[in-house]
């Protein structure tokens, strides 16, 4: 990781620290997505069929998991991998369980009543991407709020390996979790079976989950089409930075700061620290446990797009953390809660030396499906609500309409809308109030 003296960079020069890793060609990506699903809106099947032979290496005629495969999952799984699942289960639905939203019903005025009534989303399709290894841990993050929120329908699609089979540890956790049916596709084709239906796959109204940059791309798309399906939030490399005092142990940083390099090539880790001694021996830690361990191609792309920023002290530090607005921030600082209030802009926040970031991504119970690449500004994590609508009610009574009409009336007329105006007054003269047109 290279080190850089935050203080001594020009304002060009510090944009640059903190930018981002490119993205594959955003133009190829939009026009391949697009051919994609365009193909599978118009062929269905036939389509998806097509796409799994060409991505994934494996001719299906049947997409959806056999009951006899499901059952067959755990039985590949050992006692404590199966122990572990639940465990990080139990954790998640508590979390997400206490953030069920409560009815509201309010006077706001004499004789007008206003309330919000909660829905639950009636179809949801989960995406679990496959990768170079299983995410079980996905499916917990998606599946459990989906269940708890109440969603009558949710179904998950992962890709099948080369066997093609899906993930042992996928579909167990799937059962595990309350998913009703699961479908061997993956891809930005998934995401158009999803969004449009087809003769497998039913269409859904929402669709959740992480994936490549050609998934992220067709979620865009089929968000942007009223006959497609709304998506859940932007998603590109993960993301991790560390905000670090001298009194933090360079060993866990290191190991943070990897932990979340290996995702993938264009992840990006950061150290954010006051101590130059720590940003050296952090460094060494790094050099010393990557050779111990097995995505080192990984690793060797995502460390060049990582570095060490050196501040002068923790204001500065909090100042350069929210201009990056990262998906995971930890502080390894001393007394970290004291901080928390001047954290603006993050997607998760983990509060000392204890607090390991891969707790967050598996059994905490906090949801691990994050706004990265900057959208922390304005995006939160996934949570209950997000497979959750609200609706709200206005009902009035005779001596509401007489009190709250005339208000109604004038700003109607001042906004040039005759009409509003007099839908209002006409139910006033039926109660034998005056009303000039």
């Amino acid at each position: 990781m290279r080190i850089l003296e935050w203080e001594s960079l020009s304002r060009e020069q510090q944009r640059a620290a903190l930018a981002r890793p490119a993205l594959e060609e955003s133009a190829d990506v939009a026009a391949t997505a697009q051919t994609i699903v365009a193909r599978v809106r118009r062929g269905g099947d036939a389509a998806l069929r097509a796409y799994t032979e060409e991505f994934d290496g494996v001719r299906l005629e049947d997409f959806e998991v056999s009951s006899a495969e499901l059952a067959a999952a755990p039985d590949t799984l050992t006692s404590p991998q199966r122990a572990a699942i639940e465990l990080a289960i139990a954790n998640v639905e508590r979390f997400h369980a206490a953030q069920s939203l409560p009815p509201l019903s309010m006077e706001t005025f004499s004789g007008v009543r206003c309330e919000r009534i909660v829905r639950p989303i009636q179809a949801v399709g989960l995406y679990v991407p496959a990768g170079s290894a299983p995410l079980p841990s996905a499916v917990l993050m998606l599946a459990i709020p989906a269940r708890l929120a109440g969603c009558p329908e949710r179904i998950l699609c992962t890709p099948p390996g080369r066997d093609g089979r899906a993930s042992s540890a996928v579909l167990w956790a799937a059962q595990m979790c309350g998913v009703q049916r699961v479908y061997k596709v993956g891809g930005a084709q998934a995401i158009a079976a999803l969004a449009y239906g087809c003769t497998s796959i039913p269409q859904v109204d929402k669709i959740f989950g992480p994936g490549n940059a050609w998934v992220t791309a067709a979620k865009q798309l089929v968000s942007c089409d009223p006959a497609g399906a709304a998506c859940d939030l932007p998603a590109g490399p993960s993301e991790v930075l560390i905000v670090a005092d001298d009194g933090a142990r360079a060993e866990f940083v290191a190991a943070d700061l990897l932990a979340q390099a290996e995702h993938d090539p264009r992840s990006q880790a950061i150290l954010v620290t006051t101590s130059a001694r720590l940003a050296e021996r952090v460094c060494g830690e790094i050099d010393t446990q990557r050779r111990l361990l097995s995505r080192s191609t990984i690793l060797a792309g995502s460390l060049t797009e990582s570095r060490c920023l050196l501040v002068p002290d923790l204001e500065a530090a909090m100042r350069l953390l929210n201009a990056y607005a990262p998906e995971h921030l930890i502080l390894q600082v001393r007394e970290p809660r004291r901080w928390l209030e001047h954290i603006q802009h993050a997607g998760a926040v983990f509060l000392g030396e204890w607090s390991s970031e891969p707790l967050g991504d598996y059994c905490t119970g906090a949801n691990h499906v994050l706004p990265t690449y900057g959208h922390a500004r304005a995006q939160s994590g996934l949570s209950l609500l997000d497979f959750l609508k609200t609706m709200t009610v206005q009902e009035l009574s005779p001596e509401g309409l007489r009190k709250l009409g005339p208000t109604a009336i004038e700003l109607a007329r001042l906004e040039g809308l005759d009409a509003h105006a007099q839908a209002v007054g006409l139910r006033l003269s039926a109660l034998g109030a005056e009303y000039a047109p």
